[in-house]
């Protein structure tokens, strides 16, 4: 009899974890399918690639004295220019577009108030599990922090902040190709260049955007320390940074990607 009522509690359970499992993966596809069909309406949103040799005002920014310094194999990537105007129409809180080097990351950047919005809210400002891609409610595009954050989830599908997991591989790390980070704003057109990558427990250092008291030489020494690879290049007070911020797995565990800002061009409005 005990055995009876054993099989039939454990029936239940597998009843109740089947259902369970299909509501997730129920919601899990309309999710994607709502990421879809937003991502088939800004395909169409204007976006070029211009040349070093046809900008207006072009500008490297804080070039190394080293030559032999990695800075040099990609100052001559072109910028990506994107039309901004266009998709505020749908959303005010886009700010700019964010394109990191051959991957799937290639979405219009937003903004809002806080930091959790955006964490449940797609573009269209739908409820939605995957989220979107936002800039840190402190920093600001335009007049900028020493240290801009871009948070995003890892979606096992590859978008949004998925592909980021690839960071963690020597084979991503031995495609120098990987290693550029561009982002179009409305008042200008910006390349970064990769120099620290790695896994953190969840912490709030490599957040900061303020640095009192000369602490910004201490806190670029620290991130760039903790990369899982070398770079070669150098990194000095003078630099800006833009970390982009991604859950490794469901404990806490973060992967953060730094760059520096190697190169600018102001929008000619």
């Amino acid at each position: 009899m005990k055995l009876k009522y054993l099989n039939i509690f454990f029936l239940i359970i597998s009843i109740f974890c089947l259902i369970i499992s299909g509501i997730y993966f129920y919601n899990y596809y309309q999710d994607k399918k709502a990421i879809n069909n937003i991502e088939a309406t800004f395909k169409t949103i204007p976006k070029r690639e211009i040349n070093t040799d046809d900008l207006v005002n072009k500008a490297l920014y804080n070039p190394p004295v080293n030559k032999l310094d990695s800075y040099y194999n990609y100052i001559d990537i072109p910028f990506l220019d994107v039309d901004i105007s266009s998709l505020k129409k749908n959303n005010p809180d886009v700010i700019g577009w964010l394109q990191v080097g051959n991957s799937n990351i290639d979405y219009p950047l937003v903004q809002t108030t806080n930091n959790s919005y955006y964490l449940n809210h797609n573009l269209a400002k739908q409820t939605n599990a995957a989220g979107w891609i936002f800039l840190d409610y402190r920093n600001n595009l335009k007049n900028k922090n020493r240290n801009t954050i871009i948070y995003g989830h890892r979606r096992l599908d590859n978008t949004m902040f998925g592909p980021l997991i690839n960071v963690l591989d020597k084979s991503w790390f031995n495609n120098k190709n990987n290693n550029i980070i561009r982002l179009s704003s409305p008042d200008e057109n910006t390349l970064w260049q990769i120099f620290s990558v790695y896994k953190i427990p969840k912490e709030s250092l490599y957040l900061k955007i303020v640095f009192p008291n000369d602490t910004y030489a201490e806190f670029l020494q620290t991130i760039k320390n903790r990369s899982i690879y070398d770079f070669n290049t150098s990194i000095n007070t003078d630099d800006y940074i833009l970390t982009l911020s991604t859950c490794y797995d469901n404990f806490g565990t973060r992967i953060v990607v730094h760059a520096k800002l190697i190169k600018k061009e102001t929008k000619v409005n």
